[in-house]
């Protein structure tokens, strides 16, 4: 067989190759590992990037990613100490370090991420199980979860998987305890607010009635201010009066009349007197 002929069976045999999928030759990018199996078991890892060889159907190629790899699956139900249901939402930070571990155990890095599901929800439910619903979310959520982190990263550690992270996305009530729950957070409020409208009543009729009973002193004192002023005012005239009439008692009696016929007679008078009457005294002498 001549050399040309050598030469186009190899070309025509790469090419079978080719069209079969079944390539010599595979890449390794610089984010991944790659483990070459031979026949079922693992023969080579390559953590450095490049063009490599490998023999058709007999090795294969299996691909882990070197970078940190987001965890983030589906909420889940768990049951809390005071056996309360919630809905959890995490996520989590993982990364592998060893690939030929992870291949041993599971083949492929999905299914890796399905068992490192498993682990975490054990861990999960197990920490959140000794804790009741008001710890969880409100009061120690950071100190639980870095638990479920150690306790969760101990057992992917057997499988060559580090745990970096592990947060909680959100925390809800399932969706047929939501109804009910709503019905007793609106209750309690009612039930508070009727206590907060009930104090302020209260508080009001003590304003309103220390009010009112400041009114009625100020009133009395300001009554009794009055009395107080009209009596001094009142000996004060007398005063002035008796003065004056002891200064002319002749005068004052002649004044006083006078103020008298002024506020009881005019146009439309009738007196009834005796024209001998003292009331007339000024008169008479007038004439």
């Amino acid at each position: 067989m001549s050399v040309k002929n050598i030469i186009i069976g190899i070309v025509a045999a790469a090419v079978v190759l080719l069209m079969l999928g079944a390539s010599p030759l595979f890449i390794v990018d610089l984010t991944e590992t790659a483990i070459v199996v031979r026949l079922g078991e693992p023969v080579d890892t390559i953590t450095e990037p490049g063009l490599r060889f490998k023999v058709p159907f007999i090795e294969e190629v299996t691909y882990f990613d070197k970078r940190l790899l987001d965890y983030d699956v589906p909420p889940q139900d768990v049951i809390t100490l005071d056996k309360k249901t919630i809905r959890i939402d995490n996520y989590g930070k993982w990364k592998i370090r060893d690939p030929l571990k992870v291949y041993e155990a599971f083949q492929t890095q999905a299914r890796a991420l399905n068992r490192l599901d498993d682990i975490i929800y054990s861990e999960l439910r197990v920490e959140l199980g000794k804790h009741t619903l008001t710890e969880i979310v409100s009061e120690s959520r950071t100190e639980l979860m870095a638990k479920v982190t150690v306790a969760a990263g101990a057992k992917a550690a057997d499988y060559g998987i580090e745990i970096i992270d592990i947060r909680i996305k959100r925390a809800d009530l399932p969706d047929q305890n939501e109804k009910a729950v709503f019905a007793r957070m609106q209750a309690e409020r009612e039930r508070e607010a009727k206590l907060y409208r009930s104090q302020g009543e209260e508080e009001a009729q003590k304003i309103r009635s220390s009010a009112e009973k400041e009114r009625e002193i100020l009133l009395a004192e300001a009554d009794k201010t009055a009395q107080e002023l009209m009596g001094d005012g009142d000996a004060a005239a007398f005063a002035i009066f008796s003065r004056a009439y002891k200064q002319d008692p002749e005068f004052f009696a002649f004044t006083r009349s006078m103020e008298a016929y002024k506020k009881t007679m005019n146009e439309q008078s009738m007196l009834v007197i005796s024209p001998d009457s003292e009331f007339f005294k000024y008169m008479k002498k007038s004439k």
